[in-house]
């Protein structure tokens, strides 16, 4: 019953200045809004990323030339550039080198094309694929209905193609796709198939695709005017570390790369990728972190002051209360319960704006939406641990008034 007294007079207390407490937490909301925006942005980031990143199977990694994350300036793009394509007959000698694989596939892709039905077209945003039958699997790629690729449709270099929902939904919304004819870059191509929706990365899409076999796409574009990614898929977690210690010697003996030299490709996974994204985003934490603890020393400082300033204020109040019978261990309650509610109102507040902005500016840069619960909790916790730091010393200073004394103060 003392303690819901206490917690009471705290919040009349709190409520009687309301200018005060607005101000007071001020402080606090800055500093929680600064951290929560920025973690909500990137947990969307990280979210996107996560879910577009089923573009590999469990346990695959890629061999490609150019790195999966982009490069930085002109000197290091020269760097990339400059290196041998990876063919398809170095996919063919290290698929024969390479033992104890589940799966192995090739690729190689063109983007900003149009695909065509009779007199309906796409727009010039789809990504045309040339797969072996493995790379099917190595990406993760299921047929919603049709036929998958065969060994026989690389054979022949067979003119037929498996497309994605999006061109469906563009070029035949009435009518079921497969067996029908579309052109690719004028070159007419059998529908055998229509893949599985893929989750969107960045709110682009996965499905504006058309998989054709590879030896047909290399006739269409030729076999060394772009490089081909080679995707292999360990059986078991425990296998994959030691495919990719044994791809990366296989392919340097293949490519002749000498000794003591940087490889000339790059591997990256599903896992690495993820792992490069929380390096790039583990800087921006670290900021943000930074500048939302010195913006709640700033708020805590000015909570203590305000708190020493209600304490002169409520001097006879504490005095009267004391007459009355209140405990040392009641006043300083009292003082603590009132610093802890400015900071935790404070958090919240920072908390809703932030999250709120943060999925605002994450939408901008079309990332799914997300609220970053870990930190919410972080936030919320160093509200409570502000408001003990710097409420304690108000508290007992109040708590240890003289209450004759008190009762005098005018």
């Amino acid at each position: 019953m003392q303690l819901f007294e206490t917690i009471q007079l705290s919040l009349q207390s709190i409520k009687g200045n309301r200018l005060r407490t607005l101000l007071t937490i001020l402080g606090v909301v800055v500093g929680i809004f600064s951290i929560i925006v920025i973690m909500t942005i990137i947990t969307m980031l990280q979210k996107s990323i996560e879910n577009g990143l089923s573009g590999l199977s469990q346990n695959t990694f890629q061999i490609q030339k150019f790195p999966a994350l982009g490069v930085h300036g002109p000197k290091e793009w020269r760097k990339y550039r400059n290196r041998h394509n990876i063919t398809l007959e170095q996919f063919d000698r290290l698929k024969g080198l390479l033992k104890g694989a589940e799966a192995m596939g090739a690729e190689q892709a063109r983007g900003g094309k149009v695909v065509k039905y009779g007199n309906i077209q796409t727009n010039p945003n789809i990504r045309v694929l040339g797969e072996t039958v493995g790379g099917m699997r190595t990406n993760d790629w299921t047929v919603d209905y049709g036929r998958s690729l065969r060994e026989t449709d690389i054979e022949y270099t067979n003119n037929v193609c498996l497309i994605g929902k999006d061109i469906v939904d563009k070029l035949f919304p009435s009518i079921n796709p497969v067996g029908q004819t579309i052109s690719v870059d004028n070159r007419p191509f059998l529908v055998i198939g229509v893949l599985s929706p893929k989750a969107a990365m960045f709110g682009e899409s996965q499905d504006n695709r058309v998989v054709m076999p590879l030896s047909t796409f290399q006739t269409m574009y030729g076999k060394h005017n772009t490089s081909i990614n080679i995707m292999v898929m360990a059986k078991n977690k425990q296998d994959y570390n030691r495919l990719i210690d044994a791809a990366v010697g296989y392919m340097r003996a293949i490519r002749k790369v000498p000794p003591g030299e940087d490889n000339d490709f790059e591997i990256f996974s599903n896992e690495s990728l993820i792992g490069q994204v929380n390096q790039i985003t583990a800087g921006i934490k670290i900021g943000a972190i930074v500048v939302s603890i010195i913006a709640l020393l700033a708020a805590g400082v000015g909570i203590m002051n305000i708190m020493l300033v209600s304490v002169t204020e409520r001097t006879r109040e504490i005095g009267i209360r004391k007459a009355v019978g209140a405990q040392k261990k009641n006043i300083l309650i009292q003082f603590l319960i009132e610093a802890i509610t400015l900071c935790l109102v404070g958090g919240v507040i920072g908390i809703v704006l932030g999250v709120g902005i943060g999925n605002l500016a994450g939408s901008l840069l079309k990332a799914q939406a997300a609220i970053p619960y870990d930190w919410v909790a972080i936030g919320l916790s160093l509200c409570v641990f502000v408001g003990i730091i710097f409420g304690t010393y108000p508290a007992y200073k109040a708590a240890n008034l003289d209450p004759i004394e008190a009762l005098r103060y005018e």
